[in-house]
């Protein structure tokens, strides 16, 4: 969902882009890379966030587990 949320941002600027004169457009290209790069950054901070939690709950129904299992 939030992919194609990006990606359908990603089209919107290139849209906008194609009606500006090329001079600008040429100097908006270093910060539209830097920009794709720092959401691909947090998408996959937020893909990896998702994974330790779901990492912190198996490990923890493993302690719960062994606990009730062994008193």
């Amino acid at each position: 969902m939030l992919l194609l949320l990006m990606l359908l941002l990603v089209l919107q600027l290139l849209l906008l882009l194609q009606q500006l004169p090329i001079l600008p457009l040429l100097l908006l290209l270093p910060l539209l890379l830097i920009l794709l790069l720092l959401l691909m950054l947090l998408l996959l901070l937020l893909l990896l966030q998702q994974l330790i939690l779901l990492l912190l709950l198996v490990v923890l129904q493993l302690l719960l587990h062994c606990y009730y299992y062994y008193f």
